[in-house]
Formats: C-alpha cells, structure tokens, sequence
C-alpha cells in the first residue's frame, strides 16, 4: 500500500512538473541572458526572468497577448501560443532607458545618471567589425582615441589629444593599470574580441573611480557566457599584410555553472610603413558558478601578449612623399599583460547589493622608443634609449549598495586597497644620423653604442593606493534627483632611486567631491547639472626623471619629487530629449574644466620631451549626440563636440635670453575646436541580414606647437582642413555566416593622425601618418548554429 501511495503522489509532481514552461529570454546579439525582463499579461507583470534569464511559469493561454520588456531592449509583444522556449530582444537604439553601470558603478538608467556618459552597445559594435579599439571610441561624442597604427594609440577626452596620463582605463570597473603607472598605450593590453560593449564617462569620475579619471574614463564590459552554447571563428584581413583569427565560446553548463572565453591572434608583415611588423595574441577567461537565488560568484582571467616594431613619427619629405619610411629601423614597444580576479555578488533584502573581489595584476612593457631618440641639426649623432617597466599588483575592492525608503533614497559606500612593486629602468644608447642633403632632417638612424650601464633612470617602488568613497542618491519630489559623493584616496610609495642612492617615501592624499542632479521634465526630456573634482599625482616615471641641467641648478633638485598633483574642477550641465516620437534622440553637455598644475610634455629642440607643470588651464566645450531612426531600416547618428582648451598661466621660460615668457591665452597644442564622428547606417528590408554604412570622421586643423605659430590644416576630404576621411562598411548575414568588407580612408586622403613641433623657429614638425585607403575583409562563422542546422 505505501508503494502505491508513492507512486501515485510521484505521478502528481510529474504532472504538476509538466505544466510548467520554462521560457529563456536573450540578447539578440551577444546571446547572453537578460536579468529582470518583465513577462506581462493584461497590463500586469506575472514574472521576472531570473540569474539564468529565464521565466518559469505553469501555465500559459495560447490565445492570450503577452508583452516581454527590459530597460534598453525593444518590447516584444505576442500571443502565447507563439511563446518559444528561446525569445530573442533587440537592443534600442533610441531609448533614454540604456543602462549604464559605469556611471554609479553597478546597474542604473542613462536618464537618472548626472554625468555625461555614452555607451557603444553591442549593436554598434556587431556592425562596426573593428580592427582595433580607436574605430569604436572615436564613434563617443567628444573623445578623439588616435591611432598610432598596430593598436597602439593616444587620447583626447576634454583634453588636447596626445599622451596626457589624465585618463582612466578600466575593465569592469577595476583600472587596468595602478595608480602611478599610467602609459596611453595601456588599452593594447584589452582584449576587443573579449568585449561585449563600452561605457565612456566624459569629464572627472574621480569621486567615485579616484585619480587618473579627469578628463575622462572608459570602461570595458566583459561578455558573459550566453544563454545558449555558442562557438564561433573568425577571420579578417587586408591588403597590407595584416592577418587575425579570432574566436568566442561559451555556454550555460547547468544551472549553476557557465563560462564565457574569447580571443585572436593577429599578425602584420610588410605594412604600407617601415618597420610596423607586429604580433599579438589575446584570451579571456570568466566563469560564474551561481551558489544561490541571490548570490553569485564569478572569475576572469585576461591575457595579453604584444610586440611591436614602432615607425615613429616622420619628417615632411616622408610625409609628403608618401614614402612612410621610418628613419629607425629598430624601435619596438613590447607587452605583456595577465589580470585575474575573482568577485562575491549577493543582492539582499531592502534591494541591497554587495560584491567583494580580490585581484591580481602582472605587466611588464619594453620598449626602444622612437619619441625618445634626441638630435639636433646639424649633428650627425643622436642618442635613444631602452627602458622597461613592469609591475605585480595584488588588491581588494569592495561596494555595497541599499535602498530606502525615505525620499527614495539609494546609499553606495566602497573600499579599494592596492599594492603594487613597481620596478623601472632607461639606459642610454648612441646613434649615428644620416642627414638629408638640407642637413635640416634626418633619413636614417643607426646604433652605434649601447651602453646599459648609463642609466637615464633607474628606481624601485612599492605604491600603494587605498581609498574609500561613498556616493547617496535621493528623490526628493516626484522628477527630481539629487546625487551627492565623494572619495578620499591616499596614494604613497617608497622608493629607491639608484640614480643617486636615495630612499625615501611619498605620498598624495586629496578627497573628491561631486554633486549633481537629473530633472525629468517629462517622459520624453530631461536635464542634469553636476559639478566634479578630479585630480592625478604625476606617474612615478614623471617623478624620477632626471631634471635638466640648468633646472636642476636652478631649483636645488635632481629630479621631479616636488611635482604637485594636477587638480581639476568640473562645472557641467546638460540635457536629452525624444521627438517625434522616438524616432529622434538629442544628448548634449556644456562643460568647462579648470585645471591646476597640469603636467605637460614639451618639446625640445633636439626632439626629446621635458616636463612642465602649468599654473592654470582651460578646458570648455559643447558636446552633443544626435540620432534618428525613420523606420527600421535607416539609421543615422551624429557625435561632436566644439570645444577650446587654453593656457591661463603657464610659464614657459625663465631665461632672460628668451623672448617668450609665456604663453598665457594661447591655444594648446593639438587642441582642435571641432570634432565630430557621423554615420549612415541601411539594413534593407527586402535582402533580410544585409547592412551598409557609411561613416564620417573629422577633426579641425590643430596648433602643433605651444606658441601657436604652426597649425596643421592640410585638406582631406572635401578640402576641409584637419582631418577629414570617410569610411565605408558592408556586412551581410546567412544563417550561420557572416561575411563583411571594411573600406577604411575611403578617398585615399593623405593626413596625419598627429602632426606636432617645438617652440623654436627653426624647430621641424613630425607627423604621425595615417593609413592610405586600407580594404579589411572577414568572415564569421557561428560554428554551434553550422552542425546543429545539419
């Protein structure tokens, strides 16, 4: 009789078991699961989809409407009897309800965020099929990301584009690099192939992300595994000589087990340019092991390994003779990069959020670099060097987040402590220069002496970065939201500089502040105003260089120990609006950035870089973004900013003998007053998985010196001065393949990426070139879809 009763009562849990329909909710694009989406039934939400995107419900109307919504995805709406087991949402690409998690360091609406921040969604990125990061960045209003060729690069946020260490790179919220060791070529080390979108914060993040996140930061989402197994392989390549393989794979294993990896190796031989052979190989890891409803631990590991020879910069009879062949042959910048991290989330009562994680950081960069190779006319011998600098880094990171009741009010409170062993290193090596008839340039560099026992600068630290920082957020009336925030952070490090045998230590301490406030006027517009204060300590490689030798007499000081911290004060306000309904969308900001003892390269006669600190500068400007979608199969987008960067008190020279002081109301250099970045998309109806788009990127003539007598203004295209070039991209999708045809410089315009001189009047600008007209062709195959569809 039991045996009976147990078998009956398993028979009703089958049945009861067998009502029940699991429906898994995805990303059309990446395939990952969407958290939180809403399942509606007659205006009434009946489920949420879970960790693993998924609603499980027992029962479901084949006649009745359903609607599936989540912020920043199209709704979907359907009867039940066409419910599948798997439900694809679209991203919006015109919705002021995107999701950011950069702005407060986890999830919020773009609309309720008072800063100015742009994300480039995974859309975006599906359709641009980039080579390298500065085709993706350089789509943010206002950011001009230069390409240095070969993944290398520079930057411009609100800043001069160049080399300025005022900018923060992050992968998932934790900075790449750490405090103190800044390099603007350090996105070589990130893996684009790993990325599922990219977050760009404009202006200083410093309250809630410290120093280094002045001018800006950018933030790299990590994909997650997808919903559903996926693997697929790629290949790209051009006609100069450039080669990739890629892949992605990924999946959830149970219900509690899933991982994600991604990776390419790309190599080029025998470029449009001398001496820009280069190879690299990336790969990321992250697993999530789900312990429970509400907790959630999950691991990454990212892997970098880049060599690069380094062309340089070139004269104007490489330049304009399109010959591109680099006067040293032996330059080269090397990398290496490992991260680890391992992260505890868990979501409690109250809507309470906390995640600790632990990490781990190995970097070394090696480089023989051309920027540093100091000459003079008409000397026929020149000097370089080779330097290394490497750093471990082992750290804890934690945040916790709660709502309350009164005033609708949300409290963020985190911790950071870093410490990282920096080690650095520069030897000098003698040159020998063949000069051009002129005897004005140089053609041709050669190694005559290496001498790694003369030491341009040698030093051991041990930084330590540690801070704490706390941000509330209130609604005090129905549109009105006020965020207040701030973080304290203490960098020191002890050091040991063999250059002259001293030890010692040295610390920064500075707490920033911000506050700011979102008003939604109505459903359909909104305004926000905050104001930010940033600062950045001088990266240790700034502070144990050598003075020169009249600076050093002059001020009692070898090197740079006494170069003060760069502080910033943000006032911003701005604003965002839907029209016509929803098929225009405008974002804009006005900004101006005060700057105080920003450090600054300048450039020398003989071509090497000294530092300055400016008194005061000037950073102001518009940006604005502007979208319209008439149906769905047009799409057309605008990014710009008009902007001006000046010098207010900046002391250039203190010699009696020169003429110029300074060079207070003067324009910085590579400081152009337009920027902008517009493309037309068509995705035909009538040939389903086809797209074209056709893009436009430009940048007004810039300043290349800092007495403001040399601009860069040759025409491209179009006549306009500056950079002006279009690019053109094809892409279609069959079932399980991918095939597409980048046209980049579609024109074939000559211009430089960079172009820049000294001060003196007979000083010579360099270029940095850029590509001639470059076709990228590749392939894409969804290897999972290819053997399930047979």
């Amino acid at each position: 009789m039991k045996a009976l009763f147990l078998a009956f009562f398993c028979l009703l849990a089958l049945a009861s078991n067998a009502q029940q329909r699991t429906f898994k909710i995805l990303n059309t694009i990446t395939q990952e699961p969407i958290i939180g989406a809403s399942l509606s039934h007659s205006n009434k939400i009946i489920a949420l989809s879970n960790e693993r995107g998924e609603f499980i419900l027992n029962s479901i109307q084949a006649t009745d409407d359903y609607q599936i919504s989540s912020l920043g995805f199209q709704s979907l709406k359907m009867k039940g009897s066409d419910l599948k087991s798997v439900i694809h949402l679209e991203e919006a690409s015109l919705d002021l309800a995107t999701v950011v998690v950069t702005a407060s360091r986890q999830a919020a609406v773009r609309t309720e965020t008072p800063v100015a921040i742009h994300k480039i969604s995974a859309s975006l990125m599906q359709d641009t099929k980039a080579i390298q990061l500065t085709e993706i960045i350089n789509k943010v209003p206002g950011v001009v990301m230069l390409n240095y060729n070969n993944e290398q690069h520079a930057m411009g946020i609100r800043q001069p584009f160049g080399t300025s260490p005022y900018f923060l790179y992050m992968e998932d919220g934790l900075p790449l690099r750490p405090l103190g060791v800044f390099n603007h070529n350090a996105l070589i080390e990130a893996n684009l192939q790993g990325l599922n979108s990219v977050e760009v914060i404009k202006g200083p993040a410093s309250s809630l992300y410290g120093p280094e996140a002045v001018g800006g930061a950018i933030n790299l989402i990590s994909k997650m595994a997808p919903g559903i197994p996926t693997v697929s392989i790629g290949f790209q390549a051009d006609e100069w000589g450039y080669l990739r393989t890629q892949f992605t794979a990924g999946g959830q294993f149970s219900k509690k087990w899933s991982l994600m990896t991604g990776g390419y190796i790309a190599r080029q031989k025998n470029a449009w340019a001398s001496n820009t052979d280069f190879d690299k190989s990336s790969i990321n890891f992250r697993v999530d092991y789900q312990l429970s409803p509400h907790t959630k631990l999950w691991s990454s590991f990212a892997y970098n390994d880049y060599f690069s020879q380094t062309g340089g910069n070139i004269d104007s009879v490489g330049y304009y003779s399109r010959t591109y062949k680099s006067p040293a042959n032996f330059t080269y910048r090397s990398s290496f990069s490992s991260r680890s991290r391992i992260t505890l989330e868990h979501k409690g009562p109250n809507n309470s959020f906390s995640s600790l994680t632990a990490f781990y950081r190995d970097n070394s960069l090696g480089q023989n670099p051309a920027y540093s190779i100091a000459w003079t006319a008409p000397s026929t011998t020149a000097s370089g060097q080779i330097n290394s600098n490497s750093f471990t880094s082992l750290g804890i990171m934690g945040q916790h987040s709660r709502q309350f009741s009164w005033l609708d009010s949300k409290i963020i409170v985190g911790f950071l402590l870093d410490r990282s062993p920096n080690t650095y290193w520069a030897y000098k090596i003698n040159l020998t220069a063949t000069l051009r008839p002129d005897k004005k340039s140089v053609e041709k560099y050669d190694i005559a002496q290496v001498l790694p026992n003369v030491f341009l600068s040698n030093y051991q630290a041990i930084i330590w970065n540690k801070a704490l920082y706390a941000q509330w957020d209130i609604h005090p009336l129905e549109r009105l939201r006020i965020s207040l925030g701030g973080r304290l952070d203490n960098m020191s490090f002890d050091y040991s500089n063999y250059m002259d045998q001293s030890t010692g230590n040295k610390s920064y301490a500075q707490f920033s502040p911000k506050i700011g406030m979102t008003y939604e006027a109505n459903q359909h517009m909104g305004f926000y105003a905050n104001y930010s204060k940033g600062f950045s300590p001088p990266a240790l490689s700034a502070v144990f260089r050598a003075r020169p030798a009249a600076q050093a007499i002059a001020t009692g000081e070898k090197f740079y120990l006494s170069i003060d911290p760069a502080v910033f004060n943000n006032y911003e306000v701005g604003g965002w609006a839907s029209l016509f309904q929803s098929k225009l969308f405008l974002d804009y900001s006005i900004y101006r950035l005060n700057g105080q003892n920003e450090l600054l390269g300048i450039r020398q006669p003989d071509n090497s870089t000294d530092y300055q600190s400016a008194g005061k500068t000037l950073h102001e400007g518009i940006e604005y973004a502007i979208s319209y979608r008439p149906d769905n199969q047009w799409n057309f987008r605008l990014g710009a900013t008009n902007a001006r960067h000046m010098f207010v008190d900046f002391v250039l020279s203190q010699k009696a003998s020169d003429v110029l002081k300074n060079v207070n109301n003067k324009e910085m250099p590579q400081a152009p007053h337009f920027i902008a970045n517009a493309e037309i998309t068509y995705k035909p109806n009538w040939m389903k998985g086809a797209r074209v788009a056709l893009e436009w990127q430009r940048i007004s003539s810039w300043y290349q010196n800092q007495v403001n007598t040399v601009s860069y203004a040759d025409p491209g295209f179009g006549g306009l001065p500056g950079v002006s070039v279009l690019n053109l991209r094809f892409g279609y999708q069959w079932k399980a393949y991918q095939v597409f045809m980048n046209v980049m410089n579609l024109s074939n315009e000559l211009y430089a990426n960079s172009a820049s001189r000294g001060n003196n009047a007979n000083d010579k600008s360099t270029y940095t070139p850029a590509a001639p007209r470059t076709i990228n062709l590749g392939l894409q195959v969804d290897v999972f879809q290819l053997f399930k569809s047979k």
